[in-house]
């Protein structure tokens, strides 16, 4: 089976290859060549905001790893002055939009046209709306863990992006009956990063609005395989949060909710140890995934 992923001289696109490779034909299609640990894989050109540029890297294929995205909000006024105050280049403000959304259609459209049978999507956490915040709110908990179907609360590009492209992905399922499937990661890492999570490990000192979220890179990869080979027993449209199955935090979770949420307690009290705020029991029991990996081997 061709799989294309999308997105490949990403940083996680590395571990989709590896994920891959040994058992598929795998393509990359990004704008920049891949690195050389992408080896023995087929790259090919250009740019998800160039419609025939998604027709001519879907020919051929079954499956589309769906990777390729701006990654935080280019409009977002605070995220937009840190990257002046660096000295870097500012993108226009509507690059997540274009291509987190426009993108992505160009890409189910020419996947449509070419036969593709199933599209998993590396969306994000953020489409709950926790992180980037632009107003003084508080993101509004009704629950801990969060799942799937907690209300959302987006305000920036990036987290509004990632929320319709979920829903563009399900549209596509009901119009053209395509299999579509979105992972909601949190900070991906690679083993480099848990290490230092693990060296750099201090006691919080307050709240944070990211909920102390992460993810192995190589966890995420098997996750996005599994439902790739799963999808004719799957939904024909599907979300699924995807988190390692503790915190990044030292203390134990609902010790954390106590000191600085109490608010939140009698919302709580599914919490054990140090479980993660982000609920992946949906993806546990139809995708029969388990986290293997997390940043707690390395601490001495």
């Amino acid at each position: 089976m061709k799989v294309l992923i999308t997105g490949g001289s990403g940083r996680f696109a590395k571990y989709m290859v590896r994920a891959l490779r040994d058992d598929y034909e795998v393509v990359l299609f990004s704008r920049n060549p891949p690195s050389e640990d992408r080896a023995g894989v087929t790259w090919m050109a250009g740019d998800l905001n160039a419609f025939d540029d998604c027709r001519r890297a879907v020919e051929g294929v079954q499956a589309i790893m769906h990777l390729g995205a701006v990654p935080w909000p280019s409009d977002h006024p605070r995220e937009r002055e840190a990257m002046r105050a660096r000295g870097w280049s500012i993108p226009p403000p509507d690059a997540t939009m274009h291509t987190n959304l426009m993108g992505t259609y160009y890409l189910l459209m020419a996947a449509v046209q070419a036969g593709v049978r199933v599209v998993v999507m590396a969306g994000s956490n953020c489409a709950f709306g926790h992180g980037y915040r632009i107003s003084d709110r508080p993101f509004p908990i009704h629950y801990l863990p969060l799942d799937e179907v907690h209300p959302t609360d987006v305000e920036d590009s990036y987290s509004y992006s990632k929320l319709a492209g979920e829903e563009l992905l399900a549209s596509f399922s009901r119009a053209y009956g395509l299999r579509t499937y979105v992972t909601r990661p949190s900070g991906i890492c690679p083993p480099e990063r848990l290490q230092a999570m693990a060296e750099g490990a201090r006691r919080a000192k307050g709240w944070t609005d990211w909920m102390w979220a992460y993810i192995a890179s190589e966890d995420l990869a098997a996750l996005q395989r599994m439902i790739m080979e799963k999808a004719e027993a799957l939904p024909t449209h599907a979300v699924y949060v995807a988190n390692a199955a503790d915190s990044a935090a030292l203390e134990p979770s609902l010790e954390l909710v106590e000191r600085y949420r109490p608010d939140l307690l009698p919302v709580s009290q599914k919490l054990q140890g140090h479980d993660a705020f982000f609920s992946i029991a949906r993806a546990r029991a139809e995708v029969g995934w388990e986290p293997q990996h997390t940043w707690r081997e390395y601490l001495r």
